[in-house]
């Protein structure tokens, strides 16, 4: 894949709790000079990311009831709202993960609800956790974030122990999806040839906690990095 098409596909995350200041600023200017699609952050850090990227292809996107999600709708909608208010552009929000094992439908969708309308119309990737869900579940998982009007499903925050980003829970929501929701797989994609083989399965965003390591020798040097 081209690189600068290839750059637009991932969503770079800093959200790790102790990363501060100088870590925001180096991943801003890294996204601003390379071209990467979006910045993903954790909802204090808007403002900042929002400055540092002003004016650049680069979009900010915010965290929501991150990592767990175990948090009221009410307090989801108002995170996701502030966001947005501050600089945000997309909303990268983790679902009720046990309402959703329970096979609560009606309650994974009120959560999912509750964001989608209070950003509407930035957008929200729904983070279903996979690692925690079987098949089942994440299929209603899937249903639930079309239901509710999300633009996203994405496989994971990338905190769970249990791990990240599969191809194979990736496929599972990609036939669930059926082309009704875009997919996103995040987490533990360290390679260029694995972030490529999820793009080729028909993932349209890749979350990544690093973007050099994903590009060669040559397109670094292209690119000023």
């Amino acid at each position: 894949m081209e690189t600068a098409a290839f750059l637009k596909t991932l969503d770079y995350a800093i959200l790790k709790p102790e990363l501060g200041h100088e870590s925001l600023v180096q991943a801003a200017t890294l996204c601003r000079t390379a071209g990467v699609g979006c910045l993903c952050v954790k909802s204090v850090d808007v403002p900042l990311a929002a400055r540092l990227l002003e004016g650049s292809a680069t979009a900010v996107a915010a965290v929501v009831g991150f990592p767990h999600g175990n948090v009221h709708p009410t307090v989801k909608a108002l995170e996701a709202q502030l966001a947005v208010a501050e600089g945000a552009e997309e909303i990268d929000m983790v679902v009720n993960v046990a309402a959703l094992k329970d096979g609560d439908a009606e309650a994974v969708v009120r959560d999912i609800r509750a964001v989608v309308d209070a950003v509407r119309p930035f957008h929200v990737k729904v983070i279903l956790e996979t690692a925690l869900l079987t098949e089942t579940e994440m299929r209603l998982g899937v249903d639930c974030a079309i239901e509710a009007g999300a633009a996203f499903v994405k496989t994971s925050t990338g905190f769970a122990p249990q791990g990240g980003a599969t191809h194979e829970s990736a496929q599972i929501l990609l036939d669930a999806a059926q082309g009704r929701i875009r997919v996103k797989a995040s987490g533990g994609i360290r390679t260029r040839e694995d972030a490529e083989a999820y793009l080729a399965q028909g993932c349209a965003r890749l979350g990544v906690g690093s973007v050099l390591p994903l590009l060669t020798p040559a397109e670094c040097t292209a690119l000023g990095l």
